[in-house]
């Protein structure tokens, strides 16, 4: 397979492109950090660019480079993110808030915007895989903006799902889980004040587990990129929690359901008579 990845240089990205090029696939590695050191001993079969991609005039060269040497894409990987500004959220510097949004949010569509059309001309079922994190799917005291900006992820996923059911396309959020790498260091390093005592205490049970719990995360990256997944698409799927593994037998009744989505909780959901709504 003929792969890009963004946010290639370290943590998830790298763990990621690392597995796929073992694995014997083609990868193209974004990030802004340098990459010859990785690429020397992968050979041709790791190309890389400076790319920033929350910049979209930089995102849009950078794939033009990528469509003269590939004519499709059989899968986009967008990686990239940051922990950024970390603070309550009424007391968060604001341009360090939208600069972590844009890193994330911005950065994770920019390259599916670009990208998008070398992915549909793929010879088989081309896949988008979008990362989630923290702060996705409830409040997370603190990381405010980087949880805005992956819970925008999310529903961004859903709605290019929606938008287009025939594209050929499969385009999936991720949720890794705690996996020790430089962004569960950095939520270390800030201490229980600056980051909140559970998700450092949290941070510190990752990092005493190891790399070993980002064996799901490959596990469930490698299913999404195969024809197993084919047809679940505009989901969110937790690495550790989630039984993905076999939703390939189940792809027309995920389709149907509002499983692994965002979603507002009504009392009815959960078996409770607090009235009817206003007449």
């Amino acid at each position: 397979m003929r792969i890009l990845i963004t946010g290639s240089s370290s943590g998830l990205g790298r763990a990621i492109a690392t597995d796929l090029l073992a694995r014997g696939h083609e990868v193209w590695g974004w990030a802004r950090s340098d990459q010859s050191g990785f690429a020397v001993g992968h050979g041709s079969r790791f190309r890389h660019a400076s790319v920033d991609v929350s910049a979209w005039d930089a995102v849009q060269t950078a794939a033009g480079v990528v469509a003269a040497e590939w004519n499709s894409l059989d899968a986009l990987i967008c990686a990239a993110g940051t922990l950024g500004e970390v603070a309550p959220a009424l007391a968060a510097d604001p341009q360090r808030w939208s600069e972590t949004v844009a890193a994330n949010l911005d950065g994770t569509y920019h390259p599916v915007r670009a990208l998008h059309a070398l992915v549909q001309a793929a010879p088989r079922r081309g896949k988008i895989l979008c990362f989630s994190g923290g702060g996705a799917t409830q409040a997370r005291p603190n990381f405010s903006a980087y949880g805005v900006a992956k819970t925008a992820v999310v529903r961004l996923v859903e709605t290019i799902a929606a938008e287009n059911p025939d594209a050929g396309f499969d385009i999936n959020a991720v949720a890794p889980g705690a996996i020790a790498t430089p962004m569960l260091d950095e939520v270390i390093a800030l201490g229980p004040e600056r980051a909140g005592s559970a998700d450092y205490a949290a941070a510190l049970r990752a990092k005493a587990a190891g790399q070993a719990p980002a064996d799901r995360a490959l596990a469930l990256v490698r299913w999404l990129l195969s024809p197993e997944s084919d047809g679940i698409t505009g989901r969110l799927l937790s690495a550790p929690w989630d039984p993905w593994s076999t939703l390939g037998n189940h792809v027309a009744a995920v389709a149907e359901s509002d499983c692994f989505t965002l979603r507002r909780i009504t009392p009815a959901d959960r078996d409770r008579d607090w009235g009817a709504p206003p007449a």
